[in-house]
């Protein structure tokens, strides 16, 4: 009986936590995104409204349509794809938020492969 008690007060200590997702401040505004490539660390900056995203990084300058599913996922498109890779849409799932940065996981649609990140809104 005291093993069941136990567990019913871990598992109701456990709900009552839940992550912060205030998504929707995320919709719209300019953020950075920190990556790893070859061993180096490079920053991305993008400004989102609520369809498009045009993305900055290292010089060059991307535009895709957004397509928000609810209001923490949405599916991004490149609009002007270079080669295959760049045609399929990447699905991106804002898991939490706190104050001005958000982390997320994302992935080509249909692809079971996620990989994780943080953005940081700095406007």
């Amino acid at each position: 009986m005291k093993r069941i008690l136990l567990l019913l007060l871990i598992a109701s200590l456990y709900s009552c936590f839940s992550p912060e997702r205030d998504c929707g401040k995320f919709k719209t505004g300019t953020f950075e995104f920190q990556s790893y490539l070859n061993g180096e660390l490079v920053t991305s900056t993008f400004v989102r409204n609520d369809t498009l995203e045009i993305d900055q990084f290292q010089g060059k300058t991307d535009t895709s349509s957004i397509r928000w599913i609810n209001n923490c996922e949405y599916i991004i498109t490149n609009l002007h794809p270079k080669n295959m890779a760049e045609k399929k849409p990447l699905n991106i799932k804002i898991l939490t938020t706190k104050g001005n940065t958000y982390t997320f996981e994302y992935g080509q649609v249909g692809d079971a492969k996620r990989q994780r990140g943080t953005v940081t809104k700095i406007d």
